[in-house]
């Protein structure tokens, strides 16, 4: 846990450090173009800024979001938007319970050579891009989920014995209906660990379904702007792993994540809770939003914002309390209160 970084909210009598300057002047050039990399996206997508909002500190923390709703909410027009507002290579897999490893990852094929020799070459698949759209990711078996595993946390796969570097930057936005439970697998833990956010996304309100049956429907279609290159992506990516983080900022989340696990059994509401790398996941979403609302350092107001979305597929609640009708957000923002005050 970082804590020993520099607060930017200095005193007048302190004047910041020439370090500390120039990450200012950084996050200053990054936060223009970062807005209109949102606005951008949500010209597309109406409606859902917070999802909008969500998705962009996934892609700042270099991470993979799990995006959950209805059918028709727009998933996969968000994952098109985002990737053509940022300028990113775009990639499509729709997982189906007979989908294969091979392909996800790709294959080795025997060809014959000019000289007559047979040998191998790797036929790379739909992973080596730099945006993965993994459509309704909980419809493939366990075997073939698995297979992202490695180049969601390592950046590269393995096929044949031999590594293969996957493009920077790397990430998954997967998808996932919730309603539909016939013929699918759910995600195991592991892979639950894997996705920095479970992004939801509900139904809009009447002005903005008002809007959608207008602007969807005409002869042009709702589409996204080029605002930010992959470059300048990887900047702001950078520069979030930068940002400061005050003393009070980061002894809540941790009091936060540990407050969410069973405490040796004696939490009568929890069955299983957060890893560290939850609490590296808050951290630096806490950082991203800052930084998206045009801001240096993260405060409470971030935590508390991001608490839900971070913790909600890493933690998992006895019987005894869904019986007694808790849901995991109530608890997580309990939690999070809790954290605040202490």
């Amino acid at each position: 846990m970082n804590t020993a970084l520099p607060d930017l909210s200095t005193t007048p009598d302190s004047p910041p450090a020439p370090e500390e300057n120039e990450l200012v002047l950084e996050a200053e050039s990054l936060c223009a173009s970062l807005q209109r990399a949102r606005d951008a996206i949500a010209g597309a997508i109406l409606g859902q800024d917070e999802v909008i909002e969500q998705t962009l500190i996934t892609l700042l923390c270099g991470g993979h979001a799990l995006l959950v709703g209805l059918p028709g909410l727009g998933k996969t027009s968000l994952v098109h938007a985002t990737a053509r507002a940022l300028g990113m290579q775009e990639g499509r897999i729709q997982f189906t319970p007979d989908l294969l490893p091979g392909d996800i990852l790709g294959s080795e094929i025997l060809e014959d050579g000019d000289d007559g020799r047979r040998s191998f070459r790797f036929l790379p698949g739909p992973i080596f891009c730099r945006l993965l759209m993994a459509d309704e990711i909980n419809r493939a078996s366990p075997r073939t989920q698995s297979a992202l595993l490695q180049g969601m946390q390592e950046k590269f796969i393995t096929v044949a014995g031999k590594r293969y570097d996957l493009p920077t930057p790397f990430h998954v936005l997967a998808t996932q209906n919730p309603i539909e439970q016939e013929g699918t697998y759910p995600l195991p833990e592991a892979q639950l660990d894997r996705f920095l956010m479970h992004i939801e996304m509900r139904y809009p309100n009447l002005e903005t379904e008002q809007r959608i049956l207008i602007e969807t429907t005409g002869e042009a279609p709702l589409e996204a702007n080029a605002a930010l290159s992959v470059e300048d992506l990887l900047r702001a990516q950078t520069l979030v792993r930068r940002m400061p983080v005050g003393e009070r900022v980061a002894n809540m989340i941790l009091r936060l994540i540990r407050s969410a696990r069973p405490d040796d059994g004696t939490d009568d509401q929890i069955l299983w809770g957060p890893s560290s790398r939850a609490g590296q996941a808050l951290m630096l979403a806490s950082r991203a939003r800052a930084l998206l609302q045009g801001r240096f350092a993260p405060s409470s107001e971030d935590v508390h914002a991001l608490a839900v979305p971070i913790l909600r597929h890493r933690m998992a609640l006895r019987f005894e309390a869904i019986a007694a009708g808790t849901r995991v957000e109530d608890l997580i923002l309990e939690r999070a209160n809790r954290a605040d005050t202490s």
